[in-house]
Formats: C-alpha cells, structure tokens, sequence
C-alpha cells in the first residue's frame, strides 16, 4: 500500500450544521479529531479561511501537511464552490474534479449528482462515506444506504456509485414532529419504542399513503389508543416505511450497507425485518473507541446477513467512515500524482505545484 507522502494529513467533513476533522499520519493512523457546531451555515461569506485556521491551523504548521475537505464547504454557500461529479463516478471520477483552495495544501472534495425523469438529484459529503465503507468492508458492490435528514440509497458496482436517490424522511419527520398538529399529542424527543415503530412500518403497507397513514398519529392520540412516547416512534415507522415501499423495488442488492448513528440505523434494521425477502441477523458493528477509529476499525461481519449496519459508539458517528474514505482518497490522489510523468500545474487536485 502506498503511503501519503508529507508529514500530516487532516480529513475535514464541513457540513451545514457541523465541522469535524480528524489528524491522520502517513499510514493512515488518526492521532487526533475535532468536532464543533461550526457548520457552513455559521460562517458569514469570506471567512472560511479564518474559521478553519481557528479550527486546524496547529495541524496544518508542520511542513508539507496537506488538508482534504468533503460536505457543504463545497457548495455555492461554501468556502469554494466544487461542481458535482455526475454518476457513475468512482474515485478516478471524483480525483479529477477535487478543486484546490491552496496550493498544495488545502482541496475539497465535489459532490455527486444524477438525473431521474429529468430532475437533478445530488449529494454532499456521503460520497466519502460510501467510499469509506468500500475500504473498511472490502465491498466492491452494493446498495448503501444512508439515514439522516435527507436519506441516501445508492448503488455501487465495482466501487464506482452508478446512482442513487434522495429521501426527505429525516426533514418529515421533524416538520410533522414539531411544526404540525401531530406535535401537541407526541413526544418528538422520546426513546424508540419498537412495537409502536414497527406497527407504523406495517401501517405504511397497506396501500393508504403516507398522507392518510400519517394522520393515524393524530387519531390513535385523541381515542386514546397509543401514548405520547409511542407515537413518535409509530410516526417514524410509517414515514421510514413509506420511504422502503418505495426504495425497495427499486433496488435488488445481495448486500445493503447501513451507514450513521445506530440511532438511526438500528430503525432502518428494524424496518427492513419486516419485508419479505429481506431476513436480516444481527446487525454488522463498528463500535469503539477512539483507538478503534485511529486504526480504521474492526470490522464485525456475518456471512450469512445480506445486511451490514456500520454503527460507530464515538461521539462523532459516522467520523470514522469519513476518515476512512477520505484518507482512500488522499492515498488515490497521491499515487496519481507520483506517477505522473507531467510536473505541469493541476489546480483540479491536491498537491500539483
């Protein structure tokens, strides 16, 4: 394996909301890593460079320590704008459109985009995730799917992202938690109850629609049929069953690759139970420490699952699949540049004085 030329490298995932880096040395080791609530939305325009030299600047002094950036800080709104790489799109693809900030030492990563009936559809910063989930699993084919506020299913096929689709489930479920007339009878902040969530998934069956099932939260509450606390988890089944009905068919996969928070995933397995065809075991973990993340994980796998779930238990959830792809990146990027029989300037990727 190659190693990363220079002295220091720091992965950076800069989304909306927050900002996480980690310190990774020549073999891929994390030595340290950084979380703050410092996502592209708190950075007025024009001070991207202050905030991460407030953030990373101590990492980045030693000679030759280059920095890679996925997530929002490549958007329109970001630091730099670094246009979408369209699928399918491996890390070749993506290698050649990485655009620089600094010469040398600071780049970010583009994003992803496809195209269904004619809309656009696109992704920031789960790219690198995929990625890092290929290296840890040693997958080369697969659907990954991705649960947050905008949900990801995307499908690999020998380690390039031929496509995917976004689902605004996350965002749902927030707007009708808290911002409709489903909020005064539940509790959005309520721990999973798993007979309410899986009674939701089951209620999304039934041919109704989201619209109709939906209002059920609203009804089994005034006849008194389900409590507070069990009704945001019924609301969420039906929203993330809603989200399979129509996910699934799309998509036949001998391996689904679950990447976030176990919060999060451990719903999405739960779901995923219940349809037929899909019988899922115990869930695959990435659990830890901070140890386990600077040595890129252990990886715990049973054969038999056509399901694996990569659950960190670190604060950062799903830092270590950043670091990990972003490092197989860095390492891809690195040996472009040593085999390049041109010294010639490349403002399109990491490191090409």
């Amino acid at each position: 394996m190659i190693r990363i030329q220079g002295t220091h490298i720091v992965a950076v995932d800069w989304g909306t909301s927050s900002l996480r880096g980690a310190l990774i040395n020549a073999e891929g080791r994390v030595l340290e890593e950084q979380s703050h609530a410092r996502g592209i939305l708190t950075v007025e325009r024009g001070a991207f460079g202050d905030v991460f030299q407030e953030m990373f600047g101590a990492w980045m002094k030693p000679t030759g320590t280059r920095c890679l950036i996925s997530g929002m800080a490549g958007s329109k709104q970001g630091w730099v704008e670094a246009p979408y790489c369209a699928c399918p799109a491996g890390l070749a693809e993506v290698r050649a459109k990485v655009i620089t900030v600094d010469p040398g030492r600071i780049a970010i990563v583009p994003g992803l985009c496809d195209e269904h009936a004619g809309v656009p559809d696109v992704m920031r910063g789960e790219e690198v995730q995929i990625f890092g989930a290929l290296a840890l699993t040693g997958l080369a084919d697969g659907l990954f799917v991705l649960p947050g506020t905008h949900n990801k299913w995307a499908r690999v096929e020998a380690g390039r992202v031929t496509g995917f689709r976004t689902f605004m489930t996350g965002e749902f479920y927030a707007l009708l938690s808290q911002h409709s007339i489903l909020a005064r009878t539940l509790d959005a902040n309520a721990p999973l109850d798993e007979g309410a969530f899986r009674q939701g998934v089951q209620q999304s069956a039934n041919g109704e629609g989201l619209l109709h099932n939906a209002f059920g939260a609203r009804t089994l509450a005034l006849f008194e049929r389900m409590g507070t606390r069990a009704l945001a988890s019924y609301l969420s089944g039906v929203l993330i069953g809603e989200e399979l009905r129509n996910a699934l068919p799309r998509e036949h996969a001998d391996e689904v690759v679950l990447i976030g928070s176990p919060a999060l995933t451990q719903r999405y397995a739960l779901a995923l139970q219940r349809g037929e065809g899909w019988p899922i075991a115990d869930a695959v973990a990435i659990a830890g420490t901070i140890g386990v993340l600077g040595h890129l994980a252990a990886v715990w796998r049973d054969g038999s699952n056509p399901m694996r779930r990569l659950d960190v238990t670190v604060t950062h959830a799903v830092a270590l699949v950043v670091v990990a792809g972003l490092t197989m990146l860095i390492r891809h990027l690195e040996e472009t540049r040593l085999t390049s029989s041109s010294n010639a300037p490349n403002r399109r990727s990491i490191g090409g004085e």
